[in-house]
């Protein structure tokens, strides 16, 4: 059986600590979430909805 190679760099190398995704992982401030999960629990976590767009 043939040994995977770790990815180091990139969009393969992130993946949302919620879902597993590696789609449009949120890095900032160590949050290494995705956006969908982050429109979940942004209440949870301290975020506050701002602008006037659909909201």
């Amino acid at each position: 059986m043939q040994k995977r190679r770790e990815i180091k760099h990139g969009k393969g190398s992130r993946k949302c600590r919620r879902c597993g995704t590696h789609h449009s992982v949120i890095r900032r401030s160590g949050l290494n979430i995705c956006r969908r999960c982050i429109r979940e629990v942004y209440k949870k976590i301290g975020f506050k909805k701002t602008g006037s767009r659909g909201g």
